[in-house]
């Protein structure tokens, strides 16, 4: 399933909502999460994140799908932390040889893990929920931005589903050609690495491609551009952006109150 392919209903009542707001909002939020490294803060938010996963027209099952990537990285979190962690304080629970795990360190873990989500999960909903051509048309209308960069951000949008085409396409020309791991796992760390490595040749050349074509047609232009779609930015966008905000105070009081709070910038 790709990251940006569509999953949910176009009637969602958070899914209709202005892209430029559904970004505002998950960066009022983002800003609140990381203001703090306890893991209370992070938690309160998740909760109701999950919670009103239904009100954007997403599936439980396809927003766990997406999120398969994120589980890696939480699951990284914790084993670098238990590994390479400075401040080893707190109670000692287990020593697995020279590895002492203590609650110091499963709080820290703890609180990079859920913010690492609670940050995450809007992104996937966002980008679920938003059609690119609708979210740079949003970008020049509301958020002012320039046309150059609003249609390279949808250039870009549209080429990311190529790349697991063509990671596809590479494995089985190198599968093709005999170029095969096995069972050994340092050989699939090098063929992953090289494929890797043409993955990222093959995009900067497309890339540049692309941005030759575009020059060519004109989207470098300064002449004001008419505007086909019009995207409009209404009271319940704005609600979104300020029940965001509310979301991220909350949950930092919350914090604050139960003696938790670990300030970034201490």
């Amino acid at each position: 399933m790709s990251l940006f392919a569509a999953m949910t209903r176009s009637d969602a009542p958070l899914a209709r909502r202005n892209p430029v707001a559904k970004l505002a909002a998950a960066l009022a939020l983002m800003l609140a999460l990381l203001a703090t490294l306890d893991p209370v803060t992070p938690a309160i938010a998740l909760a109701v994140e999950l919670a009103v996963v239904p009100l954007f027209g997403i599936r439980y099952r396809d927003l766990l799908r997406r999120a398969g990537p994120i589980l890696l990285a939480a699951v990284g979190v914790v084993v670098s932390l238990m590994l390479f962690a400075a401040d080893r304080g707190g109670t000692f629970l287990v020593a697995l040889g020279p590895i002492v795990v203590t609650t110091g360190v499963v709080y820290s873990a703890l609180g990079l893990s859920l913010r690492l989500f609670a940050v995450s999960l809007p992104s996937i909903m966002i980008f679920a929920t938003t059609d690119p051509t609708d979210l740079a048309d949003a970008l020049v209308q509301n958020a002012k931005a320039p046309a150059r960069f609003a249609i390279g951000t949808l250039a870009a949008f549209r080429l990311v589903p190529l790349l697991g085409e063509e990671w596809r396409m590479l494995s089985l020309a190198r599968r093709a050609r005999g170029v095969e791991a096995g069972r050994n796992p340092v050989a699939k760390v090098r063929i992953f690495a090289s494929t890797t490595f043409a993955l990222l040749v093959g995009a900067i050349r497309r890339g540049t491609r692309l941005a030759t074509a575009m020059d060519a047609r004109g989207f470098d232009s300064e002449t004001p551009r008419s505007v086909a779609r019009r995207q409009r930015f209404g009271v319940a966008d704005l609600a979104l952006i300020l029940a965001a905000a509310m979301l991220g105070g909350a949950a930092v009081t919350a914090s604050i109150y139960l003696g938790t709070f670990d300030p970034l910038l201490a």
